[in-house]
């Protein structure tokens, strides 16, 4: 009797598209009321925090080389999340940001052909001019003005390349939940020294602050890495990669319904043009590498 296929990795990759989409609408919650620096700094060390007692023991058996390849990693990360923070709280359509940080996956080839002369697949080419007309539908809705928070979320979407691109040559030698624990303790600590230079103004919590704190902690980041680090496990990449590029739906679902967000046609039509770049830049990219 045959075993019927199990989709157990599937389903935790797409729970954890559904908890970054919660977390965009968390951390713009957090940020009205706490600096941005703040947030980052106690949200990814208290994250760190708690999934250390699932890994300390990989953690502390790291060789120096790989601690430091991994703060180095982590450091790359953490300008892209406070690049990040800073354009969520200027910015007033969190689905057009959740869209242009999904060209990670776009910008990505083009660092890797620099640092590594890794020569992008010729479906790289042909998606890009296709990807080019979805930000132009996306971002030019004023004529030929782009807001500043979407030049931002592109910087960060270009770091989140970079972070990608490095993030998978120390993955080669070092476990992903040792990775992301160190990882986000990096952010955290990066932070922490921005905010001692920056002296950001002290925060007066109250309930509310405190349950979106709660949520983009516990639920955004503990959750939702956990839930991809399973999930990535025993998926392969491309079908990962293919399931992941959802994240922006969800935060446009949520944008919209939490945040009373109202969307124009022309940036529906835009994001839709940049999540089907992707999908057939990720499917036919893996499938001529297999080949």
């Amino acid at each position: 009797m045959l075993n019927k296929p199990s989709y157990r990795g599937e389903l935790f990759i797409l729970l954890s598209t559904i908890l970054a989409g919660v977390g965009w609408i968390a951390s713009k919650f957090v940020i009205l009321e706490v600096p941005g620096v703040t947030f980052v700094t106690a949200r990814f060390l208290l994250a760190s925090i708690i999934l250390l007692p699932f890994c300390y023991k990989q953690v502390f058996a790291l060789r120096p080389k790989q601690v430091l390849s991994l703060c180095a990693v982590g450091v790359v990360l953490a300008a892209s999340i406070e690049v990040w923070v800073y354009a969520i709280s200027i910015s007033n359509t969190l689905s057009v940001g959740a869209f242009i940080m999904s060209l990670a996956m776009i910008i990505a080839p083009f660092i890797s052909w620099i640092l590594f002369k890794v020569r992008p697949p010729r479906i790289f080419w042909l998606t890009l001019p296709v990807t080019c007309i979805g930000i132009m539908l996306l971002t030019l809705t004023n004529g030929w003005v782009i807001d500043k928070s979407q030049w931002y979320f592109l910087l960060s979407s270009a770091l989140l390349s970079l972070h990608f691109v490095l993030n998978k040559q120390v993955l080669n030698k070092t476990k992903p939940l040792t990775s992301i624990c160190v990882q986000l303790f990096m952010i955290g600590l990066v932070g922490l020294i921005v905010m001692l230079i920056v002296h950001p103004e002290s925060v007066q919590l109250n309930s509310h602050i405190v349950f979106w704190f709660a949520v983009s902690t516990l639920i955004a980041t503990c959750l939702r890495y956990l839930a991809q680090t399973v999930g990535q496990f025993s998926v392969k990449i491309e079908k990962a990669s293919l399931i992941m590029i959802l994240e922006p739906i969800w935060t446009l679902l949520l944008s919209v319904s939490l945040l009373g967000e109202v969307v124009e046609p022309q940036k529906l039509i835009g994001g839709g043009i940049i999540l089907l770049s992707l999908f057939i830049y990720i499917k036919f990219a893996n499938k001529t590498s297999t080949q």
